[in-house]
């Protein structure tokens, strides 16, 4: 949303547009609703935009009632207004929910670790490059690097993006956790039969009433990896990535990329047929916790994550 703004007061073929209407409410929101649609388009999969974009056309038509109501203000500058207050409320909250996140993880994992210091693996990012500067997954391991309390981080390379090579290394480089290193995907195996790992820490895109949670493509590979070998995966997602309206991961809607794309990383024959799901879904029993702002969401008795009774116990 800090880019919608972003782009509202500084692209030049957007302002443009909004001055030659800029005193016409109607055609201004419109301008900014088509924006707006456009920005869901890049990530279906992902709930927490889509709620926020809501949230915002809610914020939206409250100030075109109150133009209709008081015709002394200008359209052009209420509207934006409007998205740039939305989107600073949103940087600060995007922080506040992180660190808590952050907080909840670091406790959940050195208590089942039952140990001082922690061995993490994690892929894609989730660091400060993929939030508004603290990080949901990687928040919680920055959380345990300022309780010394983490020994070692193991970063996946994530294909076939590489945001683990590219973001997720220079974010553990630059903030010197110890421990840290890089492997390729297919090597988590061999990780976790050969050296210590105390805990798997993953993002969500959209986690549904059940626990199944979608993530970046290779999680749930890693979560079967995870399970085979005894260590506990942890899910990191503030609650607008919690999406109760969905009971299961089967109805999930799950975004494929372009062949192209996959063969240009993977350097492969063009025109070779290609299959490229950008996420797929891991199912709740191989997660040991969800972690949100407002807690850890646990598997109850019977292996079950019910996601649903934690929203409507923490929804205002």
């Amino acid at each position: 949303l800090l880019g919608l703004s972003v782009d509202l007061y500084t692209n030049p073929s957007t302002v443009a547009a909004l001055e030659a209407c800029q005193k016409d409410g109607n055609r201004i929101l419109a301008l900014i609703q088509e924006k707006m649609a456009y920005l869901k388009t890049s990530r279906p999969t992902a709930v927490n935009l889509s709620n926020a974009l809501q949230e915002l056309e809610e914020k939206l038509q409250g100030v075109m009632s109150t133009l209709i109501g008081d015709g002394s203000l200008p359209p052009k500058e209420s509207l934006l207004q409007a998205v740039k207050d939305y989107s600073e409320f949103m940087l600060e909250r995007d922080v506040s929910d992180n660190q808590a996140i952050g907080k909840h993880g670091a406790e959940a994992i050195l208590k089942v670790a039952g140990k001082s210091k922690v061995n993490l693996v994690t892929i894609c990012n989730t660091g400060s490059l993929a939030t508004a500067g603290y990080g949901t997954a990687l928040g919680i391991a920055r959380r345990l690097q300022e309780l010394d309390a983490l020994e070692s981080i193991t970063a996946l390379e994530t294909r076939p993006y590489n945001q683990g090579s590219r973001l997720t290394a220079f974010e553990i480089m630059e903030e010197r956790m110890p421990g840290g290193q890089l492997i390729c995907d297919s090597a988590a195996g061999a990780l976790m039969q050969t050296k210590t790992v105390d805990a798997v820490v993953v993002g969500a895109d959209r986690v549904c009433a059940n626990g199944d949670t979608a993530n970046k493509i290779g999680t749930y590979n890693l979560s079967i990896i995870a399970a085979f070998h005894n260590v506990p995966l942890f899910v990191a997602a503030p609650i607008t990535s919690l999406d109760i309206t969905l009971a299961s991961g089967d109805q999930i809607p799950i975004e494929e990329r372009k062949a192209e794309e996959l063969i240009d990383t993977a350097k492969a024959p063009k025109n070779m047929p290609c299959w490229n799901p950008a996420f797929d879904v891991t199912p709740a029993k191989n997660i040991r916790g969800i972690v949100t702002e407002k807690g850890v969401i646990e598997p109850d008795q019977d292996g079950n994550i019910d996601v649903k009774a934690f929203v409507e116990m923490h929804t205002e």
